[in-house]
């Protein structure tokens, strides 16, 4: 009698991936999703016979063994073994077909596949199966019913990160590439590196979790040195970057981490991460997003006398927008009504658990004011529902004193924003995150966070607290409204002009009063220049004027700063810097004061991207990038970075200076390699602008 041996497998790769969405990744092996069967055939060296003993063995781990759960051995037509199944579609001849399905939670990872007959055992080439979350799969926690949502959050490998400030938000195009070479294999090694039990890898909150704290290199040795400094001579500055792949790759050749990152870096690479292991994630935006209020809900400002925001004693800052992610996931760790959209964010802040990661918080949580939930939700509710408190630093008889200007309840966490499904446009999901200010909701909602966060007395928090009494004792409303002052005094920052590098500046207050009688009102502006991250770059100018206001009345005082005051540091910086413009006004007869600060960013020149608006697969065709310097500064050492996902690598055109009034140039040759809707994104560095970007998308057929 014959053994039965096995001679081949053909692990019909078109036709599994097709049908499990997995044929975007670039690799040699069989990608699948779980809880979804997937096809394999089997050649044998005879036909196989009803007393033959034939069985599928899946290994994972280092020591795969049984009964751990990590050493499958699956027999056609037998009882499932651990949720999985296989079973046996034809025969024919001696070839036979197979179908196996695996567990809709079943440990994600890799898995050694061998092939058992009697006594002998047959390793195939490639043996080794990729096995993913699965979104389309009902019986999978991270299941996700719309179709149109699936293609955006699991499979779009491009997108738009809103960056900028709630005045002027502006879309940063990001390359995820999920499916490109090793960046799957990335993803491997980063959940091995997790040292997460292969229990814990069958649940996408522990999986998130573990990839949020993976993504910064803090304390693990992750991908993504942050660096906040200034100085990224040792690395690539984080506003170089246009997408997660060459961050990925590098990291996976080099297991070293890549210099550097900021928010938007970090967000992009696990947006990355997370749809290329099946589970849905979007990068969430918020604007004006409190940082390390140690739970207390209060951001403390301070000021100098000339209406200057100072750094120094500061602990806790306004970032003009952070960048973090929400992955969609059953939460069976939790009470029921928290399903949905988890925010996790690996942006090194604080610590968590001895590790600095961030989430999954539940979204609905942060809505409900339900803080006490895991993970982290407490922390993610402060960035953005904690007050902004004003103060001005006088000196009295030689000592500093604090006069509190103004309080604001409604101006953290505005504007939280992500890509739309399927649209290249700003969908804004604040919604999701807070209830209308105002509404009962809200108050519920706040009285229930409150009640979890115990918030201190109203004092401020600098390090010279401790020498002055608290203002009042606890003068903290359990539902703060914003300031109702007696004169409906009302204070507005905007820009007259369009504000390029190299002009003038040109911006005004509008004081404005609702009450009748006549009124006499101080008013101070100062005009700075900041990090998102609220750190003041240099002070730029003030004003202080006394002004007469007649009955329900406004009047507009220009603040003008001229090209010199600025533009020595604007090419000294590596970081996009933004204009910071803060106004404090004092009513001198009843004694109102209020304080109001706008950040906008500078305007540029676009880049042009001419190119035909489709091609063939493997035909070459040529992009050119265009630019005109319309501005009235010499651009030094300008840069263009482009890429195109499935059309050619990341590449970098050193473009020397360009005058005013010049046009620069520069051509690529593409050859697709991939089908379908492509994008090519482009971004221009100079030392004087960091954040000129564009994309264009062709059609490969």
């Amino acid at each position: 009698e014959m053994s039965l041996k096995v001679t081949g497998i053909d692990f019909l790769k078109s036709q599994n991936t097709r049908q499990h969405h997995t044929d975007g990744y670039n690799i040699k092996n069989l990608v699948v999703r779980r809880g979804q069967p997937f096809q394999v055939q089997v050649s044998l060296n005879r036909e196989l016979r009803p007393a033959d003993k034939l069985s599928l063995r899946f290994a994972i781990g280092e020591k795969p063994m049984r009964n751990r759960g990590s050493l499958l051995s699956l027999k056609p037509e037998q009882e499932d073994f651990n949720g999985w199944k296989i079973s046996l579609v034809k025969k024919n001849g001696k070839e036979c077909l197979l179908s196996v399905t695996s567990s809709p939670n079943a440990p994600v990872g890799k898995y050694n596949l061998h092939v058992k007959t009697d006594t002998n055992i047959y390793n195939p080439e490639n043996g080794v199966i990729y096995l993913l979350f699965n979104p389309w799969c009902e019986d999978d926690v991270v299941y996700m019913a719309n179709e149109a949502q699936k293609k955006e959050y699991v499979l779009n490998d491009t997108g738009y990160i809103y960056v900028g400030s709630a005045y002027s938000i502006y879309d940063r195009p990001w390359n995820f590439g999920q499916f490109e070479e090793f960046v799957l294999d990335a993803c491997m090694y980063l959940l091995d590196k997790s040292k997460l039990s292969l229990n814990d890898r069958r649940d996408p909150a522990n999986v998130s979790r573990a990839m949020s704290a993976l993504v910064n290199a803090n304390d693990d040795n992750g991908v993504l040195l942050g660096n906040w400094s200034g100085n990224y001579i040792s690395g690539t500055s984080p506003m170089d970057w246009i997408g997660s792949v060459t961050i990925l790759q590098n990291y996976y050749k080099t297991k070293k981490p890549v210099r550097y990152g900021q928010c938007w870096v970090f967000a992009g690479v696990l947006n990355t991460v997370m749809r290329c292991l099946g589970v849905p994630s979007r990068c969430v935006s918020t604007f004006d997003a409190a940082h390390d209020t140690e739970e207390n809900l209060r951001v403390d400002v301070y000021l100098n006398e000339r209406g200057e925001k100072l750094n120094s004693l500061s602990f806790d800052s306004v970032w003009n927008f952070h960048v973090w992610n929400d992955v969609w996931m059953k939460r069976t760790d939790l009470p029921n009504g928290f399903d949905g959209w988890q925010a996790i964010d690996s942006t090194p802040q604080e610590q968590s658990q001895g590790l600095f990661q961030c989430g999954p918080c539940p979204v609905k949580a942060v809505r409900e004011g339900d803080v006490y939930l895991p993970y982290d939700s407490k922390f993610v509710y402060a960035e953005v529902n904690a007050d902004r408190v004003y103060w001005v630093v006088k000196k009295v008889n030689g000592k500093e004193k604090y006069f509190k200007v103004g309080t604001e309840t409604q101006a953290i966490g505005k504007n939280i924003s992500t890509k739309a499904v399927g649209q290249n446009r700003r969908e804004d999901i604040t919604r999701e995150y807070k209830y209308p200010e105002g509404s009962k909701e809200e108050r519920m909602s706040m009285e229930r966070a409150y009640s979890f966060i115990r918030p201190l007395g109203l004092m401020p928090r600098s390090g010279y607290a401790s020498t002055i009494q608290t203002l009042g004792g606890n003068t903290q409303p359990l539902v703060p409204k914003e300031p109702v002052t007696k004169t409906g005094l009302q204070l507005e920052i905007t820009n007259t002009e369009a504000l390029h590098p190299g002009n003038p500046l040109e911006m005004a207050i509008t004081v404005k009063i609702s009450a009748p009688g006549n009124w006499t009102v101080d008013l101070t502006g100062s005009c700075q220049l900041q990090y998102y991250t609220g750190k003041v770059q240099a002070n730029l100018g003030t004003i202080k004027e006394t002004i007469n206001l007649e009955g329900a009345s406004e009047m507009q005082i220009p603040m003008k700063i001229a090209p010199d005051a600025y533009m020595k540091t604007l090419s000294s910086v590596e970081d996009e810097v933004l204009i910071l413009v803060t106004a404090i006004a004092e009513v001198k007869e009843t004694n109102d004061k209020l304080t109001k600060e706008t950040s906008m960013r500078f305007e540029y020149p676009p880049i042009t991207v001419q190119m035909p608006e489709t091609a063939k697969l493997y035909n070459d065709f040529t992009c050119a990038f265009i630019f005109k310097n319309k501005l009235n500064v010499i651009l030094e050492n300008c840069k263009l970075l482009v890429e195109g996902l499935g059309i050619f690598k990341m590449t970098t055109f050193e473009q020397g200076d360009i005058m005013p009034g010049r046009i620069m140039k520069s051509e690529i040759i593409c050859t697709p390699t991939r089908l379908g809707e492509k994008k090519i994104v482009a971004k221009l560095i100079s030392n004087q602008i960091k954040g000129i970007s564009t994309e264009k998308a062709i059609t490969i057929t």
